[in-house]
């Protein structure tokens, strides 16, 4: 079996792959004050718990976008399983063409996500990635990786709405019963949901317009599955994006 982690600023991500079959996936919150034991105990938990042995790792491969925790998080696994870890990075083979002005400055999570797409997906493509951050990149039909967008993710949003505002408290993200909310929980909540969806739908439209065609759009990331359904635009999900990347960088690159 093949163990696959992406870091990100908020969630930690893991999938464990039997050949190219996703055993599980869970996800946990990133703590950069955490020690490699205190993510070995979490890993040997959520191991116990799906009734996988960790004998049974013969590899892995780690995303980034928090290098203060990269480290700890390789020792943590390989000191649990046994097997020795790659690290998206410098020196990995991608086989993605990048076509930006600065290659080495693209986030390690855009990468893998870029990979999984153009491997199960048609292009040109459009690819959301819902995190703490949203990203939207974009992928020519030549299959180049030619940018990206970031915008504010939509946790971010709306904790500096809560934060920064005297009597607007912070809501869940379930989604009100009509677009026009008739009290300050389910405005705000439409505010944040469907002003996210209009704002993808917008990108859309004008990356498609300067292309010049239409684009396959794939969402992943946590909150890619509230937000996309809003959107007026055909978006296929796949939450497993990054991990079906990750793995397809390890087959490559071991």
């Amino acid at each position: 079996m093949i163990l696959t982690i992406d870091i990100g600023n908020t969630n930690i991500v893991i999938g464990c792959f039997d050949k190219d079959l996703l055993r599980f996936h869970e996800r946990f919150e990133t703590n950069q004050r955490s020690a490699s034991l205190e993510y070995a105990v979490i890993f040997r938990e959520t191991f116990s718990l799906y009734g996988i042995d960790a004998s049974d790792i013969k590899g892995g491969i780690i995303s980034s976008v928090v290098p203060s925790i990269t480290a700890v998080i390789k020792t943590a696994v390989e000191k649990f399983t046994g097997a020795s870890f790659l690290v998206v990075g410098p020196g990995i083979k991608t086989g993605l063409k990048m076509e930006v002005d600065n290659p080495a400055q693209q986030g390690s999570d855009l990468v893998v996500g870029a990979v999984a797409a153009l491997h199960d997906y048609p292009v040109p493509q459009i690819i959301i990635d819902m995190g703490t951050a949203t990203t939207v990149s974009v992928i020519s039909r030549s299959r180049a990786f030619i940018g990206k967008m970031i915008l504010p993710g939509v946790i971010i949003s709306l904790e500096a709405l809560a934060g920064r505002t005297a009597q607007l408290p912070k809501v869940s993200l379930d989604p009100p019963k009509k677009l026009i909310g008739s009290n300050t929980v389910d405005s705000i909540k439409s505010g944040i949901l469907y002003g996210n969806a209009g704002a993808l739908d917008g990108l859309i439209d004008r990356i498609e317009q300067e292309l010049g065609e239409d684009c396959t759009i794939v969402a992943t990331g946590g909150l890619s599955s509230v937000i996309a359904p809003l959107c007026r635009h055909k978006i296929c999900l796949d939450e497993d994006l990054l991990l079906k990347g990750l793995l397809l960088l390890y087959e490559k690159n071991s």
